[in-house]
């Protein structure tokens, strides 16, 4: 079975994803991927140095990540020509690692951008990690040392609360305890293997 998971920055999506890999799932982090298909010395970081220039490659040989950031995150055209390049490779790589899963495994696809890149209809579900708005920008002050505005900035790059909700197989609530959140994952997880057990996609919320 082929699962999506994404939420909005600060959701608490890495968490659910952990929790998941405990429970036996087979998770493949995009965002792992992402950093892996432009590390230092690959096709992928030539690509972006092509695109954006110089000024986004450290002394290092490695990506400048802040340097990239500033770049992109206020800019659209730019965030989606970098997109563009990261996506694809990131496809690719997330691909050849679902091939070698076992056959009756269940594979997650952790994804922050699922929505914004038209991804759901790829999956079997799609779990959504939900919370308001305000919640992640006090996550993103307290946990990450955002100004406000830099954590509105980060949200509003990415789809609305409504936009992920409307994609969601199941929503996977998280502004309760660790313990709440592990009990929900749990429920979905042994419903998602239940149903899978049985072929073909899921229905659920």
């Amino acid at each position: 079975m082929r699962v999506g998971l994404t939420g909005g920055i600060g959701s608490g999506k890495s968490t659910v994803a952990g929790i998941l890999t405990e429970l036996g799932a087979v998770v493949i982090d995009a965002d792992r991927l992402a950093r892996e298909v432009v590390a230092a010395g690959t096709p992928g970081l030539a690509e972006v140095v092509a695109a954006f220039g110089s000024g986004v490659l450290g002394a290092d040989g490695e990506l400048d990540r802040p340097a990239l950031g500033a770049l992109v995150f206020a800019d659209d055209a730019q965030r989606r020509r970098l997109e563009s390049i990261i996506h694809p490779l990131v496809r690719a790589r997330s691909a050849e690692i679902e091939e070698s899963a076992d056959p009756g495994a269940m594979v997650v696809h952790d994804i922050p951008l699922l929505v914004e890149t038209g991804q759901p209809d790829r999956f079997d579900a799609v779990l959504v990690v939900d919370v308001p708005v305000e919640v992640q920008i006090a996550r993103l002050i307290a946990d990450r040392g955002m100004s406000e505005a830099d954590a509105r900035a980060r949200i509003e790059a990415q789809a609305t609360r409504e936009q992920r909700l409307a994609a969601a197989t199941y929503v996977i609530e998280n502004t309760g305890t660790r313990e709440d959140l592990r009990r929900r994952v749990a429920e979905v997880f042994a419903t998602l293997k239940e149903r899978g057990a049985r072929g073909g996609r899921v229905a659920g919320r």
